[in-house]
């Protein structure tokens, strides 16, 4: 439904003399500038594809990993896998490109597929972090509670309400007018530049999107650093210090993460971004874009001895 919703709009539009196509700034640099960061930006890409496609094969390969916690990190790497990918080729071509030109559906695609992408991922960091809790504050009860089949269920959960909760929005956006111009300073298609170039204002559909945009991130967010307060608090009662330290350090860096994912999306959907310039957003919206699916695979999984284990035995290298 969503592909021919953008079909016929982008049809209409055609036909209409309207905007066919975006022009996508990206960075505004010389060559030579647009050359090394494609280089860079190419790097940390095939880096990220390598650690979360490294992570799918020892969880689907290693029967010792085919618990919850495990198929948990091993589906969070698939999510990260498509959702780097929704963004980032597109920007490597554009650094390339000489045109910078999206198609109209093209763009309204790729700000559908990251926003579901980029909510799902959202959904999944809170189910680990109830996971964790599970684990450390209730661990004779968490066989009974974190049983394969809920965690299935949840998962699930999880993908049905990322693809659904920006499914309306996106319909709202491709219904709005857009005459001319046609030139989007941003790296990727996002809701603020094109509403910016929609013809005629759509107060309701703005608002809509920033309660839903707001909700989306506060919530999640408060029940994460919720979760976490009750897990450090288990974790100061463990009489081990060196337990205690382990604990911590896995914490404080899932925490770090969280913090940098859940601000950088704040400061650009949440708080008033007028004051920031163009070229700052772009650098802001770089870190929940390829920062933080460049370092969740070696924060949540590569530091992690069984998830290690199972990596060498799928490159063939002999445990020490």
């Amino acid at each position: 439904m969503i592909f021919s919703v953008f079909s016929t709009a982008w049809n209409s539009m055609n036909k209409s003399g309207a905007v066919a196509e975006f022009v996508l700034l990206g960075f505004s640099a010389r060559w030579e500038t647009r050359i090394f960061l494609f280089s860079l930006f190419f790097m940390v890409y095939v880096l990220t594809m390598v650690g979360n496609g490294a992570i799918m094969c020892a969880v689907r390969r290693d029967q010792r990993l085919h618990t919850p916690m495990y198929i948990l990190l091993g589906n969070f790497a698939f999510l990260e896998f498509w959702y780097i990918n929704s963004t980032v080729p597109s920007m490597l071509e554009n650094f390339l490109s000489e045109t910078k030109t999206i198609s109209f559906a093209g763009c309204l695609l790729q700000f559908y597929f990251f926003s579901s992408l980029g909510t799902t991922e959202i959904y999944f960091l809170c189910i680990m972090a109830y996971d964790r809790y599970l684990a450390i504050c209730h661990p004779l009860h968490y066989p009974t509670i974190m049983t394969l089949k809920h965690c299935c269920t949840l998962m699930a959960v999880c993908w049905v309400l990322g693809f659904l909760s920006y499914f309306l929005s996106t319909i709202q956006l491709s219904q709005l007018s857009f005459c001319g111009p046609n030139i989007i300073d941003h790296i990727i298609c996002d809701i603020d530049p094109l509403m910016a170039l929609s013809c005629a204002p759509a107060p309701v559909t703005e608002i809509l999107f920033y309660i839903l945009s707001s909700l989306i991130l506060f919530l999640p967010i408060l029940y994460i650093l919720g979760s976490y307060i009750l897990l450090l608090r288990a974790v100061l009662k463990v009489p081990s210090a060196a337990g205690r330290r382990k604990a911590f350090s896995t914490c404080g860096s899932h925490l770090a993460i969280v913090c940098l994912f859940f601000g950088s999306l704040m400061i650009m959907y949440v708080s008033p971004t007028s004051e920031n310039s163009g070229e700052a957003q772009k650098i802001i919206s770089l870190f929940y874009l390829v920062v933080t699916p460049f370092l969740n695979p070696l924060i949540y999984s590569l530091r992690n001895k069984e998830m290690k284990a199972a990596l060498r035995k799928v490159m063939g290298i002999a445990s020490e």
